[in-house]
This record gives C-alpha cells, structure tokens and sequence, in this order.
C-alpha cells in the first residue's frame, strides 16, 4: 500500500514537472511566431523601425526585419536543409534527455522547455519559409529574435543549474567521482 502511494506521489510531480517544460516550450514558441508575424507584417524586409517616442534608442536599440538563412550570427548562409536535420536532432534529443530526467529542479525542466520552444520556433520559420525572422538589433550585435534569445537565456540558466547543481553535493561524494569511484 506504502508502495503505491509513493509511485502515486512520483507520477504526479513528474506529470507536474512535464507540465512546466511544456508550457514553457509553447509560450516561447506562442510568443516567438507572434512577435515573428508582427515584424513580416509590419516592417518591410532590410528596413528599421523604431516608434517616434523611442527614437533616442536608435543608436542602440531598433526592430530591424531581415531573414536569416543560416546560423547565429549570419554563420553559413544558405545551409537551411542542415539546420532542418540538425535542430529536429536537437529536439529528438531534448526529449529523449526529458523523458529520462529524474530532477526536481522545477528550474531545470523550465530551462529545457524555454530551449526547446527556440529550437521549435527557429524550425517552423525555416520550414515554413526558407530562413528565419530576425528582427531585434542591439546596438552593433547581430540581428536575433525572441527563439534565439529563448536558446541563450535557457543555456545560461542550465550553466548556472548545473553549477549549483554541483556546489552542493557533498565533498565524499565529489571526492569518490574524482577517484573513479561509483
């Protein structure tokens, strides 16, 4: 009876668990294809747009609408077919990772479905047209988007996780790891 209460408790928080990566992929994704549409919509291809009351951030910030057929940075033009394969790689292996993951760190399930949203994002741009929307510029930095921003902030936060993550397991533990000890 003990037993199944325990295996009760552990299916509901990781259907809790699974319930925030989801959400967090299709709201990054929801937000993505939004903010996507609304620059195609409303900012001619290699032009800017600033609204008058913010054109003092001009020099640093505007909405600038190109398309991306390559990588972060403009890096390999006209490798969409690649990135296709790569990124549905790349979401076969997030799932895969998620449906073995054993973490409590609610942090960590968000981490992975902010990447995944911005890998998925990404995706439905170069599968649906050819390249992707970039539209944010900041200062001299390169042109991204708001799935490029999901991929770095949810990186940085899994650097950090893992760091933490790391700090506090206990010093026997790290000092058999380093040994080669299980």
């Amino acid at each position: 009876m003990e037993e199944s209460k325990i295996a009760d408790e552990k299916n509901h928080t990781r259907r809790g668990r699974f319930f925030i990566f989801t959400a967090c992929a299709l709201a990054v994704i929801a937000l993505d294809q939004w903010t996507k549409w609304l620059a195609r919509r409303d900012i001619p291809l290699g032009t800017s747009f600033l609204p008058g009351w913010l054109e003092w951030l001009s020099p640093y910030a505007r909405f600038t609408h190109i398309e991306n057929r390559g990588a972060s940075f403009g890096m390999f033009q006209d490798g969409n077919l690649v990135f296709i394969v790569l990124t549905f790689l790349i979401v076969g292996g997030i799932l895969y990772f998620v449906s073995k993951m054993e973490d409590d760190n609610r942090w960590m399930w968000a981490a992975g479905g902010i990447y995944l949203g911005g890998a998925v994002g990404n995706l439905i741009d170069r599968l649906l047209f050819g390249a992707v929307t970039d539209f944010i510029s900041i200062g001299a930095f390169y042109i991204f988007n708001v799935a490029d921003a999901s991929i770095n902030v949810s990186v940085a936060m899994l650097v950090i996780l893992f760091w933490l993550q790391e700090r506090k397991q206990p010093v026997a533990d790290k000092t058999s790891r380093d040994e080669g000890n299980p």
